[in-house]
């Protein structure tokens, strides 16, 4: 029972996190060069890890999920650039 609510939260977190980071950078980062970066993507990762870390705490939010959170706002950031880029 609670792996799959573990596992829904999860995702709802992981697609949340991609649109969130994307949806930022297109709208709000537009002209801040720095996020035309190549690591841009890895600190927006990392840090989205780092802050989302203490709430594993909570019995259904795990590290993987912290983690993979992390990972889709990196995903996100780097989609975002890539569609500045393209000018969408």
């Amino acid at each position: 029972m609670f792996g799959l609510l573990s596992l829904a939260i999860t995702v709802v977190a992981v697609a949340g996190g991609f649109v969130v980071a994307r949806d930022f950078v297109v709208r709000r980062l537009r002209f801040v060069d720095g996020v035309r970066s190549p690591i841009a993507p890895w600190v927006a990762g990392i840090g989205v890890a780092l802050v989302a870390w203490p709430v594993a705490i909570l019995p259904l939010v795990t590290t993987m999920t912290t983690t993979l959170l992390g990972v889709a706002a990196g995903f996100g950031t780097a989609s975002g650039v890539k569609a500045l880029k393209r000018g969408t």
